[in-house]
């Protein structure tokens, strides 16, 4: 599956730090070195070296989001100008997912409005939390009911929630709260019934989904004798689990993490993901060649699911092959 000349795959986990990003940002917080390093041709690089045909843009923790609103707003803008500049440079390599100054409600209504109008965003990119407040809190609906109203794509990437920095000091928070803190977006969510509300809406999870394939038991069993959750869940909590879809990036190492993820949802919900610059679309594509995966599963992860959930044209010699037949 590794040595096919065109695997032509789909990133939809791939990081990057626009310069004026650097600036602004390091005024504010530490960015990690491998944002600071980040250039197009290091992300092409990677791509090539791993089959990428297209990786589809995004910012990564911290975001834009510093405390000032104003100042937010126009990282945000500064940050979707530079990626849909990127797009338009490199013909067929780069999508992106739009930045939105959450929490700012009215100035994220926007940008939303001008990534997808003005920019054409493949989509926006929305953290797990903000604060204390994740994604199922009544505060962001109006942002997530526009986002259905347009039946945009949110690709989703986790943070840490306060309430849990420097729990554990002697373990890097990505070890263990960033899976955790995507379970409990997962889960607010679902049992708001926020999830429920929002069907032309698709959701990518970042990292096989976190902790939730594990914890799936327990979410089941939430369900049973709470009538309000029911009410909130009118097509079932599973339903509103199996129809969205999750990404590889970070979760190819071990073959238990995509085995349990693949028995939840199907290998037709799970797209690929590397995490560039911390992952390697070559660690990711061998990883996956020792998992449990059919090679039409893998057409379906590397490509196949992506071109769906994005509308992305076929290439042109599947075109040919396609007329052929």
């Amino acid at each position: 599956m590794t040595t096919q000349a065109k695997p032509g795959r789909i990133d939809v986990h791939h990081h990057l730090c626009p310069p004026q990003y650097l600036v602004e940002a390091s005024k504010s917080v530490s960015l990690f070195p491998a944002l600071q390093d980040w250039t197009p041709q290091r992300s092409i690089d990677d791509m090539d070296s791993g089959g990428v045909e297209t990786a589809i843009l995004s910012m990564s923790t911290p975001g834009v989001w510093f405390g000032d609103a104003a100042a937010a707003r126009t990282l945000a803008r500064v940050c979707n100008d530079y990626m849909a500049r990127l797009v338009a440079d490199h013909p067929g390599r780069f999508g992106f997912f739009a930045c939105l100054p959450m929490p700012d409600i009215d100035g994220s209504l926007r940008e939303l409005e001008y990534a997808l109008d003005v920019l054409k965003a493949d989509g926006v990119c929305l953290f797990t939390s903000y604060g204390t407040q994740y994604l199922g809190d009544a505060a962001f609906f109006p942002v997530l009911e526009e986002i259905n109203r347009r039946k945009a794509i949110v690709y989703t990437h986790p943070t840490i929630s306060p309430c849990v920095v420097n729990l554990l000091p002697v373990v890097s928070e990505a070890i263990v709260e960033y899976g955790t803190d995507t379970t409990r977006a997962i889960a607010s969510l679902v049992f708001s019934g926020v999830a429920a509300k929002l069907q032309d809406t698709q959701f990518i999870w970042s990292h096989a989904g976190g902790t939730m394939p594990y914890l799936i038991s327990r979410f089941t069993q939430h369900m049973r004798g709470k009538p309000a959750s029911v009410a909130a869940l009118p097509n079932g909590m599973l339903a509103e689990i199996q129809r969205h879809y999750y990404d590889t990036a970070q979760s190819t190492h071990h073959p238990v993490t995509l085995s349990a993820l693949k028995h939840l949802v199907g290998a037709s919900q799970i797209v690929f993901g590397t995490d560039f610059p911390w992952g390697r679309a070559k660690v990711h594509v061998d990883g996956l060649d020792g998992c449990d995966f059919t090679a039409e599963d893998r057409r379906k992860i590397d490509r196949e699911n992506a071109v769906r959930l994005l509308g992305m044209p076929l290439r042109s010699d599947q075109l040919r092959s396609s007329k052929a037949r």
